[in-house]
Order: structure tokens, then C-alpha cells, then sequence
């Protein structure tokens, strides 16, 4: 801004400087040095010494009520006996100070007006009842009022901007009472053609009470816009450690109830009267355990196995299971776009996000209708800037699902991917598919929009990052070991330590274990463990240990007792992926991972390939 302010003076026919704070000069214009001779370095008050009566007081006034209020000026009298006039403004953060001197018997009123407008600032004057005395062209230019003329007499501030909350007239009338000045206020600009913000700080023009304010006006627009983008980012955390945490604790009851659930239906042939009401009680349990996995989805702490991708095979593959979900009422298109780049992800889950935007789009269209479905790469030369989100710069292969439904308003779309959230009626839906997708793609390094307006249909695009290499062909596509369900009759050999703080959960495990051959030895926590390791006669095969636990975590207890036992094999049980394939599972080698809520089936699986 300083080379913009010195461009204008420099064309100037009327003195002006620039100063520091304690009114050291540091730029003249060529007709402030042609008409007081070279002073740069010496302050404002020694440049005017002998053309002003009190030329040092004068300034010294000018000086403090300028730093004071933001803007001040005066008439001086020269030892000729003609007046002249200067105003002075405060600029850059109160760093700097424009100083403007105008000819002997100049008019003021109209110079110091003339002196705003050829600022590169957004300024106004404004006198009482709020309404504008003058808007310089920056001020025009930013609020873009009805009447685009710099003399608005008739318009007020309030008239141009609105407050967040407290109107602005009252703001304006405590300013002019001498209330709050120099106070910045972010208000919303009424007339402009896009959503504008500024921020707007009142000073007294002429000193308090002159019945003036000078207003400075700074657009803010993309610090609102940033300010929104923190807020959304915290709000979708706050849900997700929320979404989290609720899921953890899920997990360890789902552990347990269907866990002994799996010990009972063990003991009971199919004959038994009691089996088809375990079995109900199992079903449900492994029900709740999906809505479970969906909240662990948005708040990015699900279990994710990444593997290299080809989009359009994925696509290809679920073409028959997508057209059965969407039934004969509507059509639906899949495509690939050329030259298609792979991605790294989870098959499985990415998969699941597929099948939830294309159920999504059905319901969507409840008389029929056409769903597209399309992939293709594409390069952002410049990063993409929406939804409070910066995708940046780069190659991403996009997925787009496209209805033609009902469409959504603005208001639905800002709340589309909270969890929960839905727009059906009740037993409908959980309002869980879309955060679900939202979570998988964001943990899969992705991002995913939504463009709708009502009654125009709506299309989601994924955007995942692009990986140069090419895609796995078809027979080298990772295999998958089938789990073989746990009877009854097999035996397992070793002792293993099982340490769990879920009283419920640690029972259900022991007792599993110990049905199928293995010898248990149980604590409630990691100092527990610890201690019972002390006894150097104690022979332990595995360690099954919970990763978060009071005191000292799973991953932590076992890298110290691994010193002593580097031979132990470990198997860590978290709802939580993160937990041990953050930092702390990295440094434990080596080691298994199971997820919460598992089955009994599950868990001897899990030893046995640990021990074997």
C-alpha cells in the first residue's frame, strides 16, 4: 500500500508527506519539496518552522488526535497572516501518518474530501444520524451503494451494510457520543452482486465531539470466508471425536453381547429351544455393529486396508449389484473416462460409498428416473476452492453420481454429511450413509461435494488423489484368506496374557480361550500386566492387550515387556484402527490387529494365527 499512497502523492499539485508516528518525515512529494525544500528525516513540525505560527504545537495536536481518533485537521496561520490548512490520517495499522497541506486560503471543506477520494483506502465521512457525508471511490467501489455518487447525503452507513447482531445505527450514535471508536466491526455489505464482508472501524474525524467520523473500511470477505472454513472443520470434528467416542464404548457392550452370545450358540445344537432366540440376538448384534462401523467411518477411525486401484474395474464389477439396488423404475448409466489413473484405497469401502450415493440417488427419484454414474481423471491446474474445502492442485480421479430427483436447498446441503442428518422419515434411514461416505473419503485423502438446488436433481464428486503408477491386472489382485469358523472340538496350545480394562469384554475372551485349549492369564490393566511379568518362571506364548486402556496404553506396555520377552507375539484388540497403526503400532513389529467388536470365531482366528 505505501507504493500506492507515494504513486498518488507523487501526482499531486497540493504538498503531502509521509511520517512516522513521532512525525519523523520519511517521503515528501515533489510539491512538498519545491514549497518547504528537502526534508526527509526531520519532522513535520521543523519542516513548517517558520511558515506557521507554533508550527511544532500545531503538529504536535494534529499528530495526537490523528493516532487517537484516525483522522484530525486544523487551520494554521501563516506569519503572513493567510491560513492553510492540513489533514492528517492515520494509515497502515497506525505505523504511518499522510499528511496533507493545503495552499494559503484554500477552501477546506472540498480539499480534504478530495484528499480521501484519491486514497487508495475505503473511506467515508459520516455526520449525524449515521448518514454519509462522503464516500471516496475505494468506498463506492467496495459497498457498491444505490446511489454510486461520492456525495450520499440521504443514505445512511446502516443503509449500506448490516450488523451481526447489534444494528449499526446504534453502533454509529455511540461512535458519534465519543463510544467505542477504533473498535473494528465485521458487518455484511447489503447491495453488492456476491457475499461480501468488511470490517469497519469508526474515528473521530475532527476530534470527539465534532459531530464527524471518519469510517475505514477493510474487505473481508476471505477472512470470513477462512473463519467459516475453521468453524465447519471444527464443528465436523467436534461430531466425529463425538461419533468416536460414542462408537468405542459401543464396541466394548457389542464385544461382549455377542461375544457370549457366540460361547452359548457353541454349547447348543440347532435343536436346541433356545438357538433360533441366540441366534436373533446375534443378528442384531452384528446389525448394531454395522451402524457402529458407519459412525467409526465419518469420524476417520475405522480400519482401512489400502490397495493400489482401477476405478472403472471397481465400477465395472458393481454394475449388476447397482442396477438390483435400483430396481426397474430407474436407469442408470455407469461410465469411464479415458486415460484413467488408479488410487489408492479400500476396495471394500470405497465399494460401500458407491452403493450409498447410488441409494441415496434412487430414493432420491421416488417416481423413477436415470442415475449417472461416471469416473474420470482430471488435472487442477490451480487448487479448487469450495465448500469451505481447498482441493489442492493436481491429478485426482473424480467419481460422479448424478439424479435428477428432487434436488435439495441450501439448507439441507450444509448439513448433508453430518451424522444422523436426514431428510426421510423416520424408520427410513439413519442418517449415517452419506457421513459414512464423507468419512472414508476424507480418510482415504479424498474430498467429496455435493451440487443441488430444488427440483434440479443433485450430483456428488469424489475427488481422490491420482497415483501415476498403473493399476494391479486382474490376476494380481490380492487374495483375500478365508476365515474358517471355530469349532467346538479344536484345541489351541500356548499360554497367553489377555489384558483388557472391560471386565465384560475380558471374561467373554478368556472364557473363549480357554474353551479352546489355551491358557488364560487375565489383567485389568498395563501396570497389572506388568507386574504379574516380573516372575521370570512365568512362560507366555502371546500377548492380547487393548490398546486404550487408564494409565499406560497397550502399544506401550508391550514395547516394555518385549526387552525382557522379545519373543512374544502380540495381537492388539481396538475399535480404533489409529490406535495401533499410528506411531505406537508402527513400532511394535510384527504385531496382529483385531477389531472391536469381534466374534469368537474371530478371536481363536486371530491366536491361532499368531501362534502357528
Amino acid at each position: 500500500m505505501h507504493e500506492q499512497v507515494t504513486a498518488i502523492l507523487e501526482r499531486e499539485c497540493a504538498p503531502g508527506v509521509l511520517s512516522a508516528r513521532d512525525g519523523t518525515i520519511t517521503y515528501q512529494n515533489p510539491s512538498a519539496a519545491a514549497r518547504f525544500g528537502p526534508a526527509t528525516g526531520a519532522s513535520v513540525g521543523q519542516m513548517l518552522d517558520g511558515r506557521l505560527e507554533d508550527a511544532a504545537a500545531l503538529c504536535q495536536r494534529l499528530m495526537d488526535s490523528a493516532l487517537t481518533h484516525g483522522a484530525a485537521q486544523e487551520e494554521g496561520r501563516a506569519p503572513t497572516g493567510e491560513n492553510i490548512g492540513i489533514t492528517v490520517l492515520r494509515l497502515y495499522n497506525d505505523s504511518t501518518l499522510l499528511w496533507r497541506i493545503w495552499e494559503p486560503d484554500a477552501p477546506l471543506t472540498r480539499p480534504a474530501r478530495a484528499a480521501l477520494d484519491t486514497l487508495p483506502i475505503a473511506l467515508a465521512e459520516i455526520g449525524e444520524g449515521g448518514r454519509i457525508a462522503h464516500l471516496n471511490q475505494r468506498a463506492r467501489a467496495l459497498l457498491s451503494p444505490p446511489d454510486a455518487g461520492p456525495d450520499t447525503g440521504a443514505t445512511a452507513l446502516s443503509d449500506l451494510v448490516e450488523g451481526p447482531g447489534r444494528p449499526v445505527r446504534s453502533w454509529v450514535d455511540d461512535a458519534l457520543r465519543g463510544y467505542g471508536l477504533d473498535k473494528a466491526e465485521t458487518l455484511r455489505v447489503r447491495h453488492a452482486d456476491r457475499e461480501t464482508f468488511v470490517q469497519v472501524s469508526l474515528s473521530g474525524f475532527a476530534g470527539p465531539g465534532s459531530g464527524r467520523l471518519l469510517a475505514t473500511f477493510t474487505d473481508a470477505t476471505a477472512l470470513k470466508t477462512l473463519e467459516a472454513q475453521i468453524v465447519q472443520s471444527q464443528k465436523m470434528q467436534a461430531i466425529g471425536q463425538l461419533a468416536g467416542g460414542i462408537a468405542h464404548d459401543f464396541n466394548n457392550l457389542l464385544t461382549a453381547i455377542s461375544g457370549h452370545c457366540d460361547l452359548l450358540l457353541a454349547t447348543r445344537g440347532r435343536n436346541d429351544p433356545d438357538h433360533a432366540n441366540l441366534q436373533q440376538i446375534n443378528e442384531n448384534a452384528n446389525r448394531a455393529a454395522g451402524l457402529v462401523g458407519q459412525l467409526l467411518a465419518f469420524s476417520r477411525k475405522q480400519t482401512l486396508r489400502a490397495e493400489i486401484l482401477d476405478l472403472g474395474q471397481v465400477l465395472s464389477g458393481m454394475t449388476h449389484l447397482l442396477g438390483r439396488l435400483v430396481g426397474e423404475k430407474v436407469a442408470l448409466s455407469v461410465s469411464t473416462g479415458p486415460g484413467l489413473n488408479s488410487v489408492c484405497a479400500d476396495r471394500r469401502q470405497m465399494e460401500q460409498v458407491l452403493m450409498n450415493l447410488v441409494v441415496n440417488a434412487r430414493d432420491a427419484m421416488p417416481g423413477g428416473g436415470r442415475i449417472e454414474v461416471r469416473t474420470e481423471t482430471r488435472c487442477l491446474d490451480r487448487p479448487l476452492l469450495r465448500d469451505h474445502a481447498e482441493v489442492p492442485a493436481g491429478r485426482y480421479v473424480t467419481i460422479s453420481v448424478r439424479d435428477h430427483g428432487t434436488g435439495m436447498p441450501g439448507d439441507v446441503r450444509a448439513k448433508i454429511f453430518e451424522p444422523f442428518f436426514t431428510t426421510k422419515k423416520t424408520g427410513q434411514g439413519t442418517g449415517l450413509g452419506l457421513s459414512m461416505a464423507y468419512g472414508i473419503v476424507k480418510q482415504s485423502g479424498g474430498f467429496i461435494f455435493v451440487d443441488s438446488d430444488e427440483g434440479q436433481g443433485a450430483t456428488f464428486t469424489i475427488y481422490l488423489p491420482a497415483r501415476e503408477d498403473a493399476p494391479p491386472q486382474a490376476d494380481d489382485k490380492p487374495v483375500a484368506r478365508a476365515r474358517k469358523p471355530a469349532r467346538s472340538g479344536a484345541s489351541g496350545k500356548g499360554v497367553v496374557l489377555l489384558v483388557e480394562d472391560e471386565a465384560p469384554v475380558r471374561a467373554f475372551a478368556a472364557r473363549a480361550l480357554r474353551m479352546y485349549g489355551y491358557e488364560v492369564l487375565e489383567a485389568g490393566s498395563a501396570e497389572e500386566a506388568l507386574e504379574s511379568l516380573q516372575d521370570k518362571a512365568l512362560c507366555v506364548d502371546l500377548f492380547v492387550t487393548d490398546v486404550v486402556m487408564p494409565g499406560l496404553d497397550g502399544p506401550g506396555w508391550v514395547r516394555q515387556a518385549l526387552r525382557d520377552r522379545p519373543g512374544v507375539r502380540v495381537i492388539f484388540v481396538s475399535g480404533y484402527a489409529e490406535d495401533v497403526f499410528g506411531e505406537n503400532g508402527s513400532q511394535v513389529p510384527g504385531a496382529a490387529f483385531l477389531a472391536k467388536p469381534f466374534s469368537l470365531a474371530e478371536l481363536i482366528e486371530a491366536v491361532k494365527g499368531q501362534l502357528e
